[in-house]
């Protein structure tokens, strides 16, 4: 089950809406297959493992193991359990169910109606923790929420904007933590920013310190605000303004809405079918998150450098949070 998880981790990023499955299949104490799910749209896992095995007879006599529960629906593929049946595997241990409606145990009962041998619940918490952001999208009905900001030593998440400095990054971090926060963009389904961000630093919003796929933009610019010519419009990535007005110079982009409440925005990405999103600030967007205690995990990174005056980063107590060194910089994380 280990080497499931080991395997179902090379799809972080590339499966969304799809979860993270890897599965092996073993014949007298030995791997003779395995494989993972790749990319959504492609073949899942178990059947990418029954593929790999060279000799098909070993089949009915070898056991399967996946992390997550097959699925037991018609997709962008045929279901998983009638690859696993037809194919005369008699033994399955699993990991964790599926909380998708569409499959919530339904697989495991076409395996059992069927004459399998189905183990459940191996490893399950670890299997369980791989896939929490499917898991917190189908079982709480909401994205998986990650609020992340870098502040300096003394306290201050920006330096005062002048009209020299607007529309450019002011680096705060250092190059070790950028590269973190790419990679960690290239995991999440979206990122959010306020449209202040989007005028004051004029960001880009994707992956190009690392080799990893773009998330979805999302901008709040309740008033339609965000300045036609930002970066964030730029089509690498596919971008979404969270707006009460409609921008008919924005065609293919704009998400018409009335946002009232940080749970009317949360509602807005669940229904847009969002697993995940990073939300990066700035100060007065990570609080409306934080005031509202609507997150699962917080990022931050404190810099060894001070900036004496300028925009207060968010107040939070870092006494219960994790401490690592990441370059010249500080990484506070915290889990729930």
């Amino acid at each position: 089950m280990k080497r499931c998880i080991d395997l179902a981790s090379k799809g972080i990023g590339y499966t969304y809406p799809n979860p993270l499955v890897g599965s092996v299949i073993v014949h007298n104490n030995k791997i003779i297959g395995e494989g993972y799910h790749a990319k959504y749209g492609e073949s899942h896992a178990e059947v990418n493992a029954i593929n790999s095995v060279g000799n098909k007879e070993l089949l009915k006599e070898s056991t399967l193991y996946v992390n997550l529960e097959p699925c037991n629906h018609h997709g962008k593929t045929p279901p998983c359990t009638e690859a696993i049946i037809n194919n005369n595997i008699k033994r399955i241990v699993i990991g964790s169910k599926d909380p998708n409606r569409l499959v919530d145990g339904s697989g495991i009962d076409k395996l059992k109606s069927n004459g399998c041998d189905v183990v459940v619940g191996v490893m399950e918490v670890e299997c369980s923790n791989l896939n929490k952001r499917f898991f917190k999208y189908h079982k709480h009905k909401r994205p998986y929420i990650i609020l992340k900001w870098a502040e300096s030593k003394d306290g201050f998440i920006s330096p005062l904007k002048t009209n020299q400095s607007l529309r450019k990054v002011n680096w705060i971090s250092g190059e070790k933590s950028k590269k973190l926060t790419h990679k960690w963009r290239s995991e999440e389904h979206s990122i959010l920013v306020g449209v202040q961000t989007i005028i004051d630093d004029d960001p880009l919003l994707t992956t190009r310190f690392v080799d990893g796929k773009n998330p979805i933009r999302f901008v709040l610019d309740p008033n339609s605000r965000i300045p036609l010519d930002s970066k964030v419009l730029s089509e690498v990535s596919k971008t979404i303004i969270l707006s009460k007005k409609e921008n008919n110079l924005i065609p293919n982009y704009t998400k018409s809405s009335n946002f009232e409440n940080i749970q009317l925005i949360i509602k807005s990405l669940y229904d847009m079918k969002i697993q995940s999103v990073l939300i990066e600030g700035g100060t007065k967007t990570i609080n409306h998150f934080l005031n509202n205690d609507s997150w699962d995990s917080i990022r931050v990174f404190k810099s060894n450098k001070n900036i004496k005056d300028g925009i207060k980063s968010p107040n939070v107590d870092f006494s219960k949070f994790l401490k690592s060194d990441i370059g010249d910089d500080i990484l506070y994380e915290i889990n729930r």
